[in-house]
């Protein structure tokens, strides 16, 4: 059997988790050549580290994008970014698709991997929004941030900033071309819509789009209707944001919101609710805010944004029918019901098992980068607590969120490569990353007699 084919024999997963280290290999090749950086190298880790990152969309840094990379190294960052952040198998799928090759079966059931919801005869449709939606969304964000960053810098410079911020917004990628993120900009009211809006409409998921599409441009008398996630996706991302943003301004008065006007205090907050679930850009000095701040956003992170977006996290519809299967339970009703439709209890096990899975990746991770690190040197550094400022790295990590206290910049190699293997695990999926694991993915098919024990 050849290589080709052993390749298309595995399982989406593994597919999927494939396409994404191969990009990460040819992106930490692309930044490590000299033409890259200014002073003409950098670190193998940090070439590796960076790549994942954009790869991942997530946005942690070791190293200043916009001082470090030369154009040639942004560049590459960026396609990093644009690929990473539509997925590999999408963008491979689409250019065979327009190249007149015949996508294979494997390849369509990597496409249902990644848009679980929607239709296998569906696929190319879905392909086609996907990208003109992100083509038209990137380049009138692009338009707007160069209408005001050229009032600010040189037309040339301003146009190029709005590109790389559009697209690193969109795709909820975080990385920026400033040394302090958004933070020069965090009273101008444009900047901070236009980057939010980018952030939800990248974070929503394209299957969602694909079906508001659907539905606002339907033709005739035909019925058309929102399904159950569409529905799910937009209710708990307008919840999060709304009830994100309340809770971060009344939290934070006494900290990073201190002696803001109400005005600045609800735009501060509602951009750190937006960015927190995945986006990862700040408008405010992150080492500065308080512990129940910093719980809220660990929080929004672990939560993340949706399924079939740029996003990691648990997803909001993981958290949704978690939270209406918990109800049903407490109310002594059998089945759980959304949207006046019913539940399915793979669903809820699913559910259970992608909040389980990803604690317990988090707490891994976590427990061995406190092992791993020098109090002294991360506390020294970042100004604070190593146990909040690692726990914060790691679920930023998970959620491909790419907020930072500080400490990314100052851990070593072993912090790193933890870090890398974090963003990857987020970034694919727990469930994807935890069946690449298993040796034998069948199933048993033995069963037993249940004998019922004590549980809570």
């Amino acid at each position: 059997m050849t290589f080709g084919k052993r390749i298309l024999k595995l399982h989406p997963a593994a597919l999927i988790l494939g396409s994404f280290l191969l990009l990460i290999v040819i992106g930490t090749i692309g930044l490590k050549i000299p033409i890259s950086t200014p002073i003409g190298h950098i670190s193998w880790m940090d070439a590796l580290f960076t790549a994942t990152s954009a790869v991942c969309v997530t946005g942690l840094a070791v190293l200043d994008t916009g001082r470090d990379f030369t154009i040639f190294g942004q560049c590459v960052i960026l396609l990093l970014i644009q690929i990473g952040g539509l997925g590999v198998m999408t963008v491979s799928v689409a250019l065979f698709h327009w190249l007149g090759r015949t996508i294979s079966f494997r390849h369509r059931m990597v496409m249902q991997e990644t848009f679980a919801h929607t239709p296998r005869k569906d696929i190319y449709s879905l392909l086609q929004s996907i990208f003109i939606f992100t083509g038209i969304t990137e380049l009138l964000g692009a338009i707007l941030l160069t209408v005001f960053w050229s009032r600010r810098f040189p037309v040339d410079q301003a146009v190029w900033l709005a590109v790389f911020h559009s697209v690193s917004a969109f795709c909820n990628a975080g990385f920026s071309l400033f040394a302090n993120s958004l933070m020069d900009f965090r009273d101008l009211l444009s900047i901070n819509l236009i980057i939010c809006t980018l952030i939800i409409l990248g974070g929503i998921g394209f299957p969602v789009v694909h079906d508001l599409v659907h539905y606002l441009f339907r033709s005739g008398q035909r019925r058309v209707k929102l399904s159950i996630q569409t529905k799910t996706v937009l209710t708990t991302t307008g919840v999060l944001i709304l009830s994100g943003t309340f809770l971060y301004m009344i939290l934070e008065q006494g900290h990073s919101l201190k002696g803001s006007g109400l005005g600045n205090q609800i735009l501060y907050s509602f951009f750190q609710s937006v960015t927190s679930r995945t986006a990862g850009f700040n408008t405010l000095d992150l080492a500065g805010i308080g512990n129940a701040g910093a719980m809220l956003l660990m929080l929004l992170m672990f939560i993340g944004a949706s399924p079939g977006s740029c996003a990691g996290g648990i997803k909001t519809t993981t958290l949704t029918v978690l939270l209406v299967a918990a109800r049903c339970r407490m109310k002594g009703n059998y089945r759980p019901n959304l949207f006046k439709k019913s539940i399915s209890d793979v669903n809820i096990m699913k559910s259970l098992s992608i909040v389980g899975l990803s604690a317990f990746f988090v707490l891994v991770i976590f427990f061995l980068l406190l092992i791993s690190q020098s109090s002294e040197q991360i506390a020294g550094h970042a100004g604070g607590d190593q146990f909040r400022i690692l726990l914060f790295e790691v679920i930023s990590a998970f959620g491909t969120v790419g907020l930072s206290m500080g400490a990314t910049s100052v851990i070593n190699g072993w912090g790193k490569m933890l870090l890398i293997i974090m963003m990857l695990i987020g970034r694919v999926g727990v469930i994807s990353f935890a069946y690449v694991l298993i040796i034998n993915g069948n199933q048993s098919g033995i069963e037993y007699v249940e004998e019922n024990m004590m549980l809570g």
